[in-house]
Order: C-alpha cells, then structure tokens, then sequence
C-alpha cells in the first residue's frame, strides 16, 4: 500500500509523463472502449495508491466484513476489489457501461476475485437490484455525474438493508495521498483543479445535503475533510423511502 508522500511521489513519477491528463466530463454510460480504456489506466497509474486506503477507512468505520457490497458506478472495479481483499464481503459492481466492465473483468482475475465480485450492468436511477440488498453501499467519484441526484438516492436508500450504511461521494483516502495526487493531476491538467475543487466545495456539500433532506432520508451524516466529501446513510427500517 502506498501512503506516504516519498511512496506516492515515486509512483506518480513511474507513470507516463503526457502533457496533459484527460479527465472524465463524460457520463459513464457515455463511455466507449476508449474512454473506459482511458478510466482503467488512470485508476491503475495516477490513482492505484487511494482505492487500498479509501477502502480499509470504510471498513475500519463501519465494520462490515460480511454479508452484501455494492459498488455504484464501480468503472474499472479498483475499489470494489480493494474492499473484496479487505474482508469476507460479496461484492457487487455496478456500472451502466459494458465498455467499463469488459477492463473491470479483467482487473477483477487479475486479482483472483472471479468468484467474491460480481459484475452487474445497471443504472444507479433503476438500480436492478430487490429492496433491501446491501448489507455495505459504496461509491467513489461517480455521483458528481449522476443526472438526477434525488431519484439516485432514493434508489440507494430502496437497496440497502435495515442496519446498512452507505460511503458515497468523493476523496483520497488521506490529506498525503490528495495531496501528491492534486498536484501531479493539476500539473497534467489545470483545468483539473477547478473541475475538482467544484465537486468538493461548500456548495455542492450543501447540495447535497439539501436533496437528502428533501427525499426524507431520516439518519444521514455528511463526512467533509481532509479524506474527503463522503454520504453516510443509516437505515433503520426496510424497504423504500415514503
């Protein structure tokens, strides 16, 4: 695991150096070969070190290490194979591109998880999944895209178990890590900066705090520092929101 800046800094250094870093303003269901081929090298190069430590804080916090993980707008699946290493979860990964989930197959033999991660196409506004599923939901950099955050949600809400939580939003896992990674993005691209710093300022927390409000759920906790912009949702009772 990397996570201390000289690691971090010796592994940014490895990585192609190209002038300029292409990030993705494109919709996930929008994505063709191209641009999940594009995803699955940043998320193995520039971004390998955050998926080990975003997903050991989550179990750390929670304490889920059985039972049912869903990984919303999961892309090449590097989180969602950092939490099937990580504990005895059974690991859904749900992405709307099949693009994105042809790199994620692969990823996810490469890891020898074939039979702990589960691929599923599917969109976070129709998520096809029963009530009452997920026993642990998380999400990382994907609801910046979603279309309709209210109907996203509710949706989260419906497949989560009575007890479950959610980790949902947006982060490197530490201030090192944001840190190193920041800068190395932000020298590849400057528009990067303002395309980060939009989806992790007051006002989006806020955002989306407000919709969370407004679709009712009753015990959330929105989770903003230096490990990121994350959605906590608890749920105490089965089944949808009212």
């Amino acid at each position: 695991m990397l996570t201390s800046l000289c690691q971090v800094q010796t592994h940014l250094s490895s990585t192609p150096n190209r002038a300029k870093v292409t990030f993705m303003h494109e919709k996930k269901d929008k994505f063709d070969k191209k641009g999940a081929g594009g995803m699955d090298e940043i998320a193995k190069t520039l971004f390998a070190p955050i998926y080990p430590v975003i997903a050991q804080n989550i179990i750390d916090r929670f304490g889920i290490t059985e039972g049912t993980c869903i990984d919303i707008g999961s892309g090449p699946a590097s989180l969602a194979i950092a939490i099937a290493e990580r504990s005895s979860l059974s690991v859904i990964a749900l992405d709307s591109s099949g693009d994105m989930h042809e790199a994620a197959s692969k990823n996810i033999a490469n890891a020898g998880l074939s039979g702990r991660i589960r691929l599923l196409q599917g969109d976070v506004h129709d998520i096809p999944l029963a009530d009452d599923t997920a026993d642990l939901i998380v999400s990382r950099g994907s609801m910046f895209f979603w279309d309709d955050i209210h109907t996203a949600f509710r949706e989260i809400y419906r497949i989560l178990k009575p007890g479950g939580k959610t980790c949902i939003g947006g982060g490197f896992g530490n201030k090192e890590l944001r840190d190193a990674i920041s800068a190395e993005m932000i020298r590849r691209n400057p528009d990067w900066k303002e395309f980060n710093r939009k989806n992790i300022s007051p006002e989006n927390v806020e955002r989306f705090r407000t919709m969370l409000n407004e679709i009712g759920v009753p015990s959330f906790e929105i989770l903003y520092g230096d490990k990121g912009f994350w959605i906590v949702i608890s749920k105490t009772a089965g089944g949808a929101l009212p």
